[in-house]
């Protein structure tokens, strides 16, 4: 159902825009058949892209969001809480302010970044050889603070052109995408997806704990550095290609065990509702009153804020 609802939405953010075509036209363009050639070009060079790259994006955050959530066995586990996502942002903010480099370089450095912020909070948040919980959590929310004070200093110090750019970057968004941004997310998913896999059900076992996982046969803090490792090469190839997407990995997996209610680890699940969650506020941001086309990244910034307000107080959490 999942992936019919993101078929069927990802149709209607092609038909979206300044030129607006029918759910037939969209199919018939992909599928070859039109007899449309504008409207053919128009999808198929511009916006089809874009979808792809919103997919991958998505899917990468809201498996990146399971495997945090599991972790750490708290619902805030998301990389954007961590820090990981701001970690990106310094690293593409350096690249923009200081060097002045391209999208490549841009995406680089925050990938880079990402990597490096990740390995600081883990080694920060070690304790008896151990990570995970809200050790990792707490130490990321304030590694995370101070890494967006140093990129509000940078962008102080940044000029007006540059400082303009980096904003742009930091609101996340699916504009000006092109095959070039899709193809690193699909390789870089793909990659990542088998190792998930294969340490999926040791991630569950340690959900109930280090010494049930490891009587039933699970090395805890293997399995924990590889899914951790994991997670942030998916939150590092989404950031790198569409800049920092608030509240995805919160909320997609989340989502999906309310709407699978499996005890395993939602991973497919997980994805799938991170690429519908990112789609439908495309969507939104392109089809929003007063013909305000919002980055993609304000959008889901306001819809996350709103699902975690209605999860304290559903849950009476002070």
């Amino acid at each position: 159902m999942l992936a019919l609802t993101g078929f069927a939405l990802g149709v209607l953010l092609l038909g979206t825009g300044t030129l607006h075509f029918s759910p037939s036209e969209v199919v018939n363009s992909l599928l070859g058949a039109g007899s449309n050639s504008t409207a053919e070009r128009i999808i198929l060079r511009v916006r089809l892209p874009r979808l792809v790259t919103a997919i991958f994006v998505g899917a990468s955050l809201g498996m990146a969001g399971a495997i945090f959530q599991s972790l750490s066995r708290n619902a805030l586990g998301s990389p954007d809480i961590i820090g990981f996502t701001t970690g990106a942002a310094t690293g593409a903010i350096l690249q923009i302010v200081l060097f002045d480099t391209g999208p490549l370089g841009v995406s680089l450095a925050a990938f880079a970044s990402c990597i490096a912020t990740a390995v600081a909070v883990l080694l920060l948040s070690m304790k008896h050889g151990a990570t995970g919980g809200y050790r990792l959590v707490l130490v990321g929310v304030g590694i995370g603070a101070i890494l967006s004070g140093i990129n509000t200093l940078l962008l102080v110090k940044g000029g007006l052109d540059q400082a303009a750019a980096a904003q742009l970057w930091l609101a996340g968004s699916l504009n000006t995408r092109t095959w070039a941004h899709v193809i690193p997310a699909a390789i870089g998913f793909a990659a990542i997806v088998p190792v998930v896999v294969l340490n999926a059900r040791q991630t569950t076992l340690l959900e109930m704990g280090d010494d049930i996982a490891q009587q039933l046969g699970v090395v805890p803090e293997r399995t924990r550095l590889t899914m951790v490792m994991a997670a942030v090469g998916l939150t590092a190839i989404a950031t790198a290609a569409a800049g920092p997407i608030a509240f995805v990995a919160l909320a997609g997996p989340q989502l999906a065990r309310r709407l699978t209610l499996s005890p395993e680890l939602p991973l497919a699940s997980s994805a799938l509702t991170g690429s519908v969650l990112l789609v439908v506020a495309d969507l939104i941001s392109q089809r929003a009153p007063f013909h305000v086309n919002m980055p993609v990244g304000f959008t889901t910034g306001m819809l996350g804020g709103f699902y975690l307000l209605w999860l304290l107080a559903r849950r009476r959490i002070v």
